[in-house]
């Protein structure tokens, strides 16, 4: 098994990570932690393991390379051009639940003028930095902010619900001192359907943030989207709702797109 992760490391490294890359990775206590706690379980799918630590090695080497995401739509911002007149863009922000909408069978709101700036395991200072530059710069009518899930799994550093909070409010009043209307998006549920989940992502603390985000929306003339009511039983994800136990899959997001026009309308209908 270790050596199977030693493999896996020499292809990343082959792929022109400098040396103080993998030397500050091979220092990144999560990242270790995760790894002698995956290596060490009892499993017969050792594929499934490599391909696991793999995926966050590869968020560790972004984290690390551009730690705002700020590259990962910067080329298609700067072809956009400004929404026509009388057309209502509005723009999606979030972690891998807003990238990975789309990418089944189930479309990305086709035919509408909404734009994917979702990034998979960013956090909501990551989303606060490019803020500016994937949502002001495009001047949509309405954003959607829908994040938190991965700071609770602490993909980039300790978070507690207090920071979680004043990122939403940082964004939430960067949006309405451009005019931008603004939905916050309740964090969606999570199951251990398919591997454990719940313990970087304590169902508790998914409640309670979605307790503020509600009462912050309401008091900050926002509107609260909730997606949790409709994607979890008891306090966990539907299984039939999601591939791994965090991604909906597509009956997932067939179920979270009526409530996202729903939640615009109610937006646009405030101006």
């Amino acid at each position: 098994m270790w050596y199977m992760f030693q493999l896996s490391i020499r292809k990343l490294s082959s792929a022109h990570i400098c040396g103080i890359c993998v030397r500050v990775l091979c220092a990144s206590v999560p990242l270790w932690l995760l790894c002698f706690s995956l290596v060490s379980a009892q499993t017969t799918d050792p594929v499934k393991i490599i391909a696991e630590l793999e995926e966050e090695l590869t968020a560790h080497i972004r984290l690390l390379s551009d730690w705002g995401g700020l590259t990962r739509y910067g080329s298609e911002n700067a072809e956009l051009g400004p929404p026509a007149p009388g057309v209502d863009r509005v723009v999606f922000l979030g972690d891998e639940i807003t990238e990975m909408w789309g990418t089944g069978k189930v479309k990305f709101f086709s035919g509408k003028p909404y734009l994917n700036r979702g990034i998979s395991h960013q956090t909501t200072p990551q989303m606060l930095v490019r803020f500016r530059q994937d949502v002001i710069s495009l001047k949509p009518k309405v954003v959607v902010i829908q994040g938190g899930s991965s700071d609770l799994a602490g993909y980039a550093g300790p978070a507690t619900e207090g920071t979680i909070a004043e990122n939403f409010m940082s964004m939430a009043e960067l949006a309405k001192a451009h005019g931008i209307q603004v939905v916050l998006a309740s964090l969606t549920p999570v199951c251990d359907c398919f591997k454990n989940l719940t313990d970087r992502r304590p169902q508790g603390k998914i409640i309670g943030m979605n307790g503020w985000l509600k009462d912050y929306a309401a008091r900050s003339g926002s509107v609260y989207l909730d997606y949790y009511s409709a994607l979890a039983e008891r306090r966990a994800m539907k299984k039939d709702l999601t591939v791994d136990g965090l991604i909906p899959n597509d009956a997932g997001y067939e179920r979270m797109a009526p409530l996202a026009e729903q939640a615009i309308a109610q937006a646009l209908g405030k101006k």
